[in-house]
Formats: structure tokens, C-alpha cells, sequence
């Protein structure tokens, strides 16, 4: 039997909350060894009671402002290191990455094996929140660089709040215009799947170095819509499907060649819903 390492990652949208509706009760039966949280929006003590208190070791980066973002991560083992924030310390302000990105070392099969807890900014179009996901993207992309360059296994999760292609929107053409569907915003990730070091053109006409980083849900399951992550509250957008694949695993190639299983833990009806966003959840050979 192959040996493997399951790594989970949901945007929960308030850990207490989540808690208050079964996210304990997921997480009881589902045997995950790291599990990435987005959008915690708590505290410490939150943490140390719902994840600490039942044997987890924990990592968090609270939002700067209280009751918004902040990302952690959880293991049954401690990290060996941990590093949050994303780009150059003279540019925090400018990418508002607190709450945003947490990094945290482990060990696969003998080797360096690093979790990148990502929550991205919404955006909204022709805003400062925009502005702010630009540099965020921006700041991503340098970062992702580097961490290639030091040939680690390596695994960014999270809410990308971006749809990077139109399998991802169940209703693509309504959003064409819209933060998490922009043009600008998809080329990104055409550079970050487009082949190591070679100009890769974006869907917005753009060009530049791709960074050769592997998209484990498209490449899982193929050239298909969805399978989706997120479902907006509103309308019957969950019980008709009418969903966005926001949330990702972007993996190093190596690692990308370890996936022995991927998928999306839908809830089987909305009441049983415990968050708008789905974990995912991928089992990587050790």
C-alpha cells in the first residue's frame, strides 16, 4: 500500500462559526496530516481551542484588522520553520499581505516539503482592493520564483480568488468583466502553469516568463468544468451547481508527480454546509 500524506485546505469564513456548523466533525473523520485554513478570522485562543485542544500543532497570521482574513496552518507534527507575509518588507503596505500568507516547513519522504497557506484578495474593479490584489499577484509571482529556484517540494493552497480559465465559472461570460474573472487577473496564472522559462502569451495579450508551477486540480481532473469550490449564498447557486473553482493546490513539479488522489469535498446538500467555500483535499506519496 502506497504511503501518503493528505494536505486539506478550506476557506472557512470564520473558524467559529465553521465550528459552530461541523467542521469539527469533517475534520474528525478525514485523516488530514496539514491542513491550510483562509479567512480564520480569530484569535489565538480560537485556534489553541478548537485545533489545539484536540491535538493539532498550529501556526497563525491574524489580520492586521480584527475580523477580517488571516490565514494558519495545522499539522499533526511541528513545523521545523515557519515564515509569514509575502513580499519585501518595505512593500507590506502596499500588498496588505497580513492575514494573507503563511509558510510552514515539513519533511516528505526524507526532503524539504513546504505548505503555503494563501488567502488572495477579492479585488473589486477600479478600487483600492484591486490595486491591492495586483501587487498581491505581483508579490506571488516573485515569490513563487524564488521558492522554484530552491528546487523544494512545494505547495501553494488556499482561496486564489481568481477563475483561471472558463471550465472554472460555471457562468463565465457574466464575469468576464468582474474581479475574479479579469483577463489581467487569468494572465497570471497562464504564467504560472506556462512551461519553465519560456514567453508565454496570457489570455490577455500579455507575455512573459512561465514559471512552470503545476495546477493539481486541472491536471486531476482534465479538461472539464469545474469541479467547483465556491458557491455563492445567494439564489440556488449551491443546489444548482452554479459554482467557481477559486481554490487551488499549486504545486512544484516534483511534488506535482507525488498526487495520488484529489478532490473536492462538495457538502451533500446546503444545509449540511459548513462554510460557502469546499475543502480540498490531496493525498501526495511520501
Amino acid at each position: 500500500m502506497v504511503e501518503t500524506l493528505r494536505v486539506a485546505s478550506v476557506n472557512v469564513n470564520g473558524i467559529r462559526a465553521a465550528y459552530r456548523k461541523g467542521m469539527g466533525e469533517w475534520l474528525a473523520a478525514r485523516d488530514v496530516d496539514v491542513l491550510a485554513l483562509q479567512e480564520v478570522r480569530a484569535q489565538d485562543e480560537h485556534l489553541q481551542q478548537f485545533l489545539g485542544d484536540a491535538g493539532w500543532h498550529w501556526l497563525h497570521d491574524p489580520c492586521d484588522i480584527k475580523g477580517r482574513a488571516g490565514v494558519a496552518i495545522a499539522s499533526r507534527v511541528p513545523a521545523t520553520a515557519h515564515r509569514v507575509g509575502l513580499g519585501a518588507a518595505d512593500a507590506q503596505e502596499r500588498i496588505q499581505s497580513s492575514g494573507r500568507w503563511i509558510e510552514a516547513d515539513f519533511e516528505l519522504g526524507g526532503k524539504p516539503f513546504t505548505v503555503i497557506s494563501n488567502y488572495t484578495h477579492s479585488g473589486e474593479v477600479g478600487s483600492p482592493r484591486q490595486e491591492a490584489k495586483w501587487a498581491f499577484l505581483d508579490a506571488m509571482g516573485t515569490r513563487m520564483s524564488e521558492l522554484a529556484a530552491e528546487g523544494a517540494l512545494v505547495s501553494i493552497v488556499g482561496d486564489f480568488n481568481v477563475g483561471h480559465r472558463e471550465f472554472d465559472i460555471k457562468n463565465w461570460k457574466g464575469n468576464v468583466k468582474k474581479s475574479g474573472f479579469l483577463p489581467q487577473e487569468r494572465a497570471y496564472f497562464d504564467r504560472f502553469f506556462g512551461p519553465k522559462g519560456e514567453t508565454v502569451t496570457g489570455v490577455d495579450g500579455s507575455e512573459g516568463p512561465g514559471l512552470g508551477w503545476v495546477d493539481v486540480g486541472r491536471k486531476w481532473a482534465g479538461e472539464v468544468d469545474g469541479p467547483y469550490s465556491w458557491w455563492s449564498n445567494r439564489g440556488q447557486a449551491f443546489d444548482n451547481d452554479t459554482g467557481w473553482r477559486i481554490d487551488y493546490h499549486v504545486v512544484t513539479p516534483e511534488l506535482g508527480e507525488r498526487v495520488e488522489n484529489y478532490v473536492i469535498d462538495r457538502a451533500a446538500s446546503y444545509d449540511e454546509r459548513w462554510s460557502d467555500h469546499a475543502p480540498v483535499v490531496v493525498d501526495y506519496r511520501v
